[in-house]
């Protein structure tokens, strides 16, 4: 009994020090041109298909045969999906064709996923894979238009695939629906006025998730937020202790605020990138940094 015991701690401790010599000595390829075993991507993809069905269960599904919803569903599909995933006769765009994992086409993802699980993907992305979160780009009612287009693509030749989304009811860009800007910089007004799916984390416990969603940690380090060391922006910490904010503005929760928003009106000289915040979002991001030591 001893002994086996004994072999299982000594077999742990050479695993894990066979584990931290290939981390050290960077034995493994990170490079995006050296792909994954099929090993790895076999227990990548059981780990994504049992979390998302875990996670999509009790989602209620609505009605998504409406011609009008699958016609928008083609738009946001044209106009954010196809390159990454491609289409039916349509190719990925370079960024798609080059990422690792390399996304799959969802030609048949009807006939794998359910439509809430579907939904669920498309709402709230997929780590370390390059699929995005969309509920801080779409509304609800896109995301289920997106997942209505989903169950009609299979059976969709490339040539009704064009004309699906060539016709007049899919040309509204999904990027520019009631006034949003998706081009910064904006003007105010333009950004953030949509509301729903986009404003609803709105609080400082989900602030961690704003930061990442708006790639404010891409340039910034924030207290409470993982993420890489980064020395492009100034550090985040001690907001509340400042007198001033960007120099120009007195630090108060409301120029913290407007300063999120729309930093090229204040400096059009700052690297600062107006990045379509909204204003509830902003305020969730503000009174979190303000309440941080």
């Amino acid at each position: 009994m001893k002994a086996g015991v004994f072999a299982l701690l000594l077999a742990a401790l050479a695993g894990m020090a066979a584990a931290v010599l290939i981390v050290w000595r960077g034995l493994y390829d990170v490079s995006a041109t050296s792909a994954h075993t099929q090993a790895i991507y076999g227990l990548l993809e059981l780990v994504m298909h049992r979390s998302v069905k875990s996670r999509a269960a009790n989602i209620k599904v609505p009605e998504l045969s409406r011609e009008p919803l699958m016609l928008r569903g083609a738009a946001c599909f044209r106009d954010w999906c196809v390159q990454c995933h491609g289409a039916p006769g349509v190719a990925p765009g370079p960024i798609g064709m080059s990422l690792q994992p390399l996304p799959g086409s969802l030609v048949d993802a009807a006939r794998r996923w359910h439509p809430r699980e579907m939904y669920w993907i498309t709402r709230y992305g997929i780590k370390m894979s390059g699929m995005p979160a969309w509920e801080f780009r779409l509304s609800d009612e896109d995301i289920w238009a997106v997942t209505a287009f989903l169950a009609k693509l299979p059976t969709l030749s490339p040539r009704q695939y064009d004309a699906m989304t060539a016709m007049p009811a899919a040309a509204p860009s999904c990027r520019t629906r009631q006034g949003v800007c998706a081009n910064p910089p904006c003007k105010p007004g333009q950004i953030g006025e949509a509301g729903g799916a986009r404003d609803a984390v709105s609080g400082p416990a989900q602030a961690p998730l704003l930061f990442r969603q708006y790639a404010c940690t891409a340039c910034h380090t924030i207290p409470g937020v993982a993420g890489s060391e980064l020395h492009v922006g100034p550090p985040l910490r001690n907001m509340a202790r400042r007198t001033l904010i960007a120099g120009k503005l007195t630090n108060t929760e409301e120029a913290l605020i407007r300063w999120i928003r729309f930093p090229k009106q204040i400096d059009p000289d700052s690297a600062m990138p107006d990045s379509g915040v909204t204003q509830a979002h902003a305020k969730a991001m503000a009174r979190y940094l303000l309440e941080q030591p």
